[in-house]
């Protein structure tokens, strides 16, 4: 508690609020930046998801042609023999 106590007198609030300015233009531009961050890993996102999609997509057709192989030959040697 005493800890907690020591560090507000730390803590300064000026008089004069135009000393507050330079704090909002920092934070604006860190705060843009990160909006932008944000929506450049969302956009990059959405492109590996889509690229899953369609990777997916051709390993179930070949794994749907692979049993269809494996099924006719299957049958051909049954009836060979």
């Amino acid at each position: 508690m005493n800890r907690f106590t020591l560090a507000m007198f730390f803590l300064y609030f000026p008089e004069d609020k135009t000393e507050y300015i330079p704090a909002v233009i920092s934070f604006s531009i860190f705060l843009a930046f990160c909006i932008l961050t944000f929506l450049w890993v969302k956009k990059i996102s959405r492109k590996q998801e889509e690229r899953a999609k369609e990777m997916e997509k051709r390993l179930m057709m070949d794994a749907q042609n692979n049993n269809k192989k494996n099924k006719s030959s299957s049958n051909k040697k049954t009836f060979s023999t």
